[in-house]
Order: C-alpha cells, then sequence, then structure tokens
C-alpha cells in the first residue's frame, strides 16, 4: 500500500471533547480560547443549567448599563463556532452526575461561577425587608431562579433603603433604587420589575463601607455616574474624605476615587429628588424591627495604618425599610468536586482541579470559582486562558487524550428525559425577546419565566417541524 493510500484509509484522530460546564464570560472565554488555537483540535459542550447563555452578563450587569451588557453580542459569536455547542437547561449533578459526564468528555473545564451571597451574620438579618443584593439584582435582570413574591413585598412602600457595601454592585442597586421610570424604560428589565421600581417611593438610599473611602472597591466609572442621575443627589459627608493637604492614595484608582467624591462633598439635598448617601467608618451592628426592617445600628468605626477598621463604640441608628446587604459573592459546591470551604473556590493549581493536593487528570476551574469573586468581567479572559493553557500542556503530555469512540451526550441526555436547549432553540429565545420589547417600543425585553422561556426556545423546533412537513 502507498503511503497516499494508507494515509487515505487512515481516519483522521477524533477531536478532543471537552465539557465547560457554566457558560457565562469566563466559560464562554474558555471555549473561544481552545477553539482558537490549532494544536489540538478540540469540540466544546459549553453546559449550562439556565436555558440562556451569558450568565452573569445577562443576569449580573445592571439593565441600565446598556453599553456593558452589549457584550453578549461578542460573546455570541463564540456559541456560532462550529465546534462549540451550547448545551443549556441542564444541571450537573441533577440530569446528570459528574461521573457520568466525565465519561462522555476527554476533560472538563468548571466555570460555574460564584453565584451566593456573603451573610452578614449579625441580628435582625432574616427579617422581612432584609434581603442580599445577589436576590434583588437577580430579580430586576430578570433570572428564572428570582424570588418575586418576596423581593416585591419588600419593595413596597420603601421610602429609606440602606445598602451595605461599597462595591460596584452596591452602586448599582442604588442607581437602579432611585432611577426614574423614564430612565428604565428602555432597558431590558421585564415589565413586572419596571412596574415595581416605578411604583416604591424611595426618597433615600444610604450605602455605608465599613471602612473609609480609601478602602472602597468601587470603580471610579462606577462612582462618577452617580453624579448623573436625573432625579437624585449624591452627598458625601466631607468629614469622611481625606484632607486637601493629604498626599492623594497611591493607587491611582483609589486616587481618582476620592476626587470625585470630593466633588460629590458640597452636595445639599434638594426638595423632590432622592438622595444617595455615601458612609463611611459605619458597621452595620445590627438591623432593627420586629415583623419587618425599620432600621439598622450603626457603629462608627476608625481604620488602622493596616487598613483594618475597628469600632470605637460610637452607635447611631438609621432609618430604613428595606436593607440590601452587598457585602459579595461566594461559590457553591458542585455534587462530586470539591470546594474549599474558607474561599469558596474549587482547590487548584493554575486551573488543574486538585484532589486531595494532587491534580485530578482532565480536570480543570476557570473563573470565580478558580480564583474567587474578583475582578471585571474582562479578567475572566485572561483567566482562562491561563486555564486553557494548562489543559492543553497536559495533552501534550499525554495526561489527557481522546478516548473512546463518539458518544453524544445530548442523545444521552433525552435518553434519559432531560430536555437540553441547544444554539437554533436559544436563538428562539433571543428573537421572542426582542419581539417582546418591540412591543413596547424597547430593543429587548427580559423573558423571566423559565416555563416562558422553555416555550420560546420550542417554536425553533416546531418551526423546522413545520417546514419538514411542507417538504415531504
Amino acid at each position: 500500500m502507498s503511503d497516499a493510500e494508507e494515509t487515505a484509509s487512515t481516519p483522521a484522530p477524533r477531536r478532543l471533547r471537552v465539557a465547560v460546564v457554566g457558560a457565562g464570560p469566563a466559560g464562554i472565554y474558555a471555549a473561544e480560547a481552545l477553539t482558537r488555537q490549532d494544536d489540538v483540535p478540540v469540540a466544546v459542550d459549553l453546559i449550562d443549567r439556565l436555558p440562556t447563555p451569558f450568565g452573569l452578563v445577562r443576569h449580573g450587569i445592571a439593565p441600565d448599563h446598556l453599553r456593558m451588557r452589549a457584550l453578549r453580542d461578542t460573546l455570541h459569536g463564540v456559541l456560532d463556532h462550529e465546534h462549540v455547542r451550547f448545551v443549556g437547561n441542564v444541571e450537573i449533578g441533577t440530569d446528570l452526575s459528574l461521573e457520568e459526564l466525565r465519561r462522555h468528555v476527554d476533560a472538563v473545564v468548571y466555570t460555574y461561577g460564584a453565584s451566593r451571597d456573603r451573610a452578614l451574620s449579625i441580628e435582625g438579618e432574616d427579617l422581612p425587608g432584609s434581603i442580599a443584593a445577589t436576590d434583588l439584582v437577580g430579580w430586576y435582570c430578570g433570572h428564572p431562579d428570582a424570588d418575586r413574591e418576596r423581593i416585591e413585598a419588600a419593595l413596597q412602600g420603601v421610602r429609606n433603603a440602606i445598602v451595605i457595601g461599597v462595591g460596584n454592585v452596591a452602586l448599582d442597586v442604588a442607581r437602579v433604587l432611585v432611577r426614574t421610570p423614564e430612565e428604565l424604560d428602555p432597558t431590558d428589565m421585564p415589565q413586572h420589575v419596571l412596574d415595581a421600581l416605578a411604583a416604591a417611593p424611595v426618597e433615600s438610599v444610604t450605602v455605608l463601607g465599613r471602612r473609609g473611602p480609601a478602602q472602597a472597591s468601587f470603580t471610579t466609572k462606577e462612582l462618577d455616574e452617580l453624579g448623573e442621575l436625573a432625579g437624585a443627589t449624591v452627598l458625601v459627608d466631607g468629614a469622611d474624605l481625606p484632607g486637601e493637604e493629604e498626599p492623594p492614595p497611591a493607587d491611582r484608582l483609589k486616587a481618582r476615587n476620592i476626587k470625585v467624591l470630593r466633588g460629590y462633598a458640597p452636595n445639599t439635598a434638594e426638595p423632590g429628588r432622592a438622595t444617595i448617601t455615601l458612609r463611611f467608618f459605619a458597621r452595620p451592628a445590627r438591623i432593627v424591627g420586629e415583623d419587618r426592617v425599620t432600621g439598622v445600628e450603626v457603629e462608627r468605626t476608625a481604620v488602622d495604618a493596616d487598613g483594618r477598621a475597628t469600632g470605637t463604640g460610637e452607635y447611631t441608628t438609621l432609618p430604613a425599610d428595606l436593607v440590601v446587604r452587598s457585602v459579595g459573592y461566594r461559590g457553591l459546591p458542585l455534587p462530586g468536586l470539591p470546594l474549599d470551604t474558607s474561599s469558596n473556590t474549587v482547590p487548584n493549581e493554575a486551573g488543574r482541579v486538585l484532589r486531595d493536593g494532587a491534580p485530578s487528570a482532565g480536570e480543570y476551574v476557570a473563573g470565580w470559582i478558580k480564583r474567587g469573586p474578583t475582578g471585571v468581567v474582562g479578567t475572566n479572559k485572561h483567566d482562562a486562558r491561563e486555564t486553557v493553557a494548562t489543559l492543553l500542556a497536559d495533552v501534550q503530555e499525554g495526561t489527557i487524550a481522546p478516548h473512546g469512540d463518539e458518544d453524544d451526550l445530548v442523545r444521552t441526555l433525552r435518553a434519559r428525559g432531560a430536555d437540553p436547549v441547544l444554539l437554533p432553540n436559544w436563538k428562539a429565545i433571543d428573537a421572542a425577546e426582542t419581539a417582546l420589547g418591540a412591543t413596547r417600543g424597547r430593543q429587548r425585553t427580559t423573558i423571566h419565566d423559565r416555563d416562558d422561556l422553555l416555550a420560546a426556545a420550542r417554536a425553533a423546533e416546531i418551526e423546522a417541524e413545520a417546514e419538514a412537513a411542507a417538504d415531504s
């Protein structure tokens, strides 16, 4: 047999099958890094428990940040790649065990994020009217799991709100609560969210930080944006800011923040306008109320040279009808996957999952569940590339390799009664949301109900069946 004949009769090696668990930015960036390289032929199944992709870009970025939410258009290009398959509405641990998934693929990259809030662990935290920012954000972004009844009950009649935390999410919450209906109308918020926010007579939002402005973690862009609100004024106590004679913080971001805060310091409350008060050196000691939140007891703090806050014993009680805690996200364990409970991340080394301190062949991690809830959306791109580089190095070293025959994950899921949502189904949801938005003059309105999402997803299959019937 000639070399040409032998080459022609030898089948091409099977592509490395990689499952990416989590179709948020980290997962999509991991799929992009895997398919853009040419050294190892790869096929990616991008799995998510929701019927929709994009994770926190869809359900975490505030809907009034229209430009940031447009990042979905960029991420969508990865979903259209011929060797990437979106498999939504599939929950690992319920529809398919982790062990079963690993039998279907050659490697798994876990990118399912950190979706739960951190508790304050103070008295009164569980009172009605005390909610987590993660829950409020999920509700106003149209997350299918949002507890609509509880959130909307908490918002009824709210005039004074307190947001605990000084990160970007805290500022998002404060901003959304005081936006005018006219400002929110162009967003893709579900209509029931717009109606509930319009009905909430919020007059003041106080954002509490237990340390000083130099330790706050919000970005200058988010902070500066507060000054552009149509119906609210930002208030800052100048006594909480470093004096003009003091040298600016070495960190340029912190220095820019101080500059913006100084610009707010001369502001005063104005009749007919809501207020957002940024209050520093304020540690929430307990949430006050009996049947519902009525206030927050706050202790004045002092910050030492190492940036640690200590209580001064000086207490005040601030009135509040609503308390939103925004002190961080935490990751949850995936059944069958180790989790470091001190950091709420999966133990790893450069993205390799560690089991009992040793690398687990074929298992990797990226995104918040790898490093914790830090950075901005773009941080996940570098993070995913590091993990993919580790995975590819393991392929080169022979640690992982294609094994077994072709085995279709979607066919297996359907055979056991699961209802996976694929890319055409997602595009049908996308079209339905665009059409729904057009009925009110918007670019899009988010569909929040899971059953409605799945009904929209099936429109693609119904259309395909109708076309097939017409052709037969």
